[in-house]
């Protein structure tokens, strides 16, 4: 009997996972515990290996599916074997390796139709029929005696236009014009597309100026951790109310104690202490003190932490990632800046662990390092606040008739204005300061 390759659960958050590539193709001999594919998730890049010995009898996706956690996505067996009940329902049919099958005897099914003639078709053609919304009357069969197999309804699908499902849905029910292309991605035809019936249809959109032979165009396929990074900050923008507030605080303390850290003694272990560990380590003290920030929204329910569980922004390669220090506010400074150290190799490395991005109640992300003075921060949902910390400046303050210029550090925070007021976001935010303006009194606590 064949065994079915499953895409593996990855944390308690992963829903879906990118198929990045296959290391084997169909009719390839594999070992158990050799690798098959490459998979991602928002948060990392994983491999999967063969749950048993065999040759590789299908693939049900392909590289750039994504696919929900604990679906089959191969079979593997001896050849010959029957795979079909582990094909998973989602599996897209343009990608299906079933020419290399031996299909068992279809039995034939009767199909009654409005013109009382009368199709032979296939169950499995039919249930793809019903799935797909394919009229199986306009069908010509290829089976014996024109009976109508799941290859035919598949040469459909395969050339029908692609479409959401409230597009589809609203083409069902009649009075719409399907047009051959529409403007969502890969032309695939969304509800604003669709026409009323007898209404003109629209005029062909005018063809993309073609680049000169001087000129060099890169395009680049958005899919992976990027298609899932666009989407999310897409979703946090339109389903959350963000405001952020701009401030900045005395920056001469976290300066001076950073000296003094670089300067101590190594075997102490302390030289490699970033300004960055000690904003997290501002941020941990400070944080429990303001319930309302620390604190996730969903299902029109808040919940507040005790601890601070920080996330922190970490630019990659692949793109952005936010591992989680738990528990924060219960660590020395030397913990958390170990901790941040590891977690960050981690996603540089691609070897993260999906529990490890999971979790977090409160985002912290620097570019300060990058010259960025201030900017707006784009929340992290569930999490309710996010703080973005630019760089330091010279800021003239008056100091007893003086002016004099103090190195001052941009602090911007993101709220999610449905669940956090103004208030409370500004006095978080000016505790904050006094906390960095203060390093070493924070150390006490």
């Amino acid at each position: 009997m064949a065994t079915a390759v499953v895409m593996p659960k990855q944390g308690q958050s992963v829903e879906n996972c990118i198929i990045v590539g296959w290391k084997k193709a169909v009719g390839d001999q594999v070992s158990a515990g050799e690798i098959l594919a490459e998979v991602e998730t928002d948060k990392a890049l994983l491999e999967i290996e063969s749950p048993a010995s065999g040759t590789l009898l299908a693939r049900f996706f392909e590289a750039g599916d994504e696919v929900p956690v604990l679906t089959n996505i191969a079979a593997i067996g001896q050849p010959g074997e029957d795979v079909h009940n582990l094909w998973p329902a989602g599996a897209s049919v343009q990608t299906l390796n079933v020419e290399t099958l031996e299909r068992p005897a279809e039995p034939k099914v009767v199909m009654e139709t409005a013109v009382s003639e009368f199709v032979g078709i296939s169950p499995r053609a039919r249930n793809l029929a019903q799935q797909k919304g394919v009229e199986v009357t306009s069908l010509a069969g290829s089976g014996p005696g024109g009976r109508i197999i799941e290859r035919d309804v598949q040469a459909v699908i395969i050339k029908k236009p692609a479409m959401t499902p409230l597009a589809r849905s609203m083409a069902a029910h009649g009075g719409f014009n399907v047009p051959p292309h529409g403007s969502g991605v890969s032309g695939r035809i969304m509800a604003d597309d669709l026409q009323s019936a007898g209404q003109p249809e629209p005029a062909a959109p005018a063809a993309p100026v073609a680049a000169s032979a001087e000129e060099e165009v890169r395009t680049i396929a958005v899919k992976g951790i990027r298609k899932v990074i666009a989407g999310r900050m897409l979703a946090s923008l339109q389903t959350t109310a963000q405001l952020t507030l701009n401030a900045s605080a005395d920056a001469r303390a976290l300066l001076a104690y950073r000296q003094r850290l670089k300067e101590s003694a190594e075997a102490l272990g302390l030289r490699q202490v970033s300004i960055n560990d000690l904003l997290l380590l501002a941020l941990s003290r400070v944080l429990p003190q303001f319930p309302d920030l620390n604190a996730t929204f969903s299902d029109e329910t808040i919940s507040q932490y005790k601890n601070a569980h920080l996330g922190f922004a970490v630019d990659t390669p692949r793109g952005l990632m936010v591992p989680v220090i738990r528990q924060a506010n219960t660590l020395s400074l030397k913990e958390i800046a170990q901790e941040a150290k590891r977690l960050a190799a981690a996603c540089l490395e691609g070897t993260i662990l999906a529990d490890e991005m999971n979790g977090g109640t409160f985002t912290l992300t620097n570019l300060g390092s990058f010259g960025v003075e201030s900017f707006t921060p784009v929340l992290n949902p569930p999490q309710v606040a996010i703080l973005g910390v630019g760089n330091i400046n010279l800021k003239p303050v008056q100091v007893e008739g003086e002016v004099q210029f103090i190195p001052h550090l941009g602090l911007s925070l993101t709220i999610n204005h449905q669940v956090v007021d103004g208030a409370p976001a500004a006095r978080f935010l000016q505790a904050f300061g006094q906390g960095v303006a203060q390093i070493e009194l924070l150390l006490a606590l």
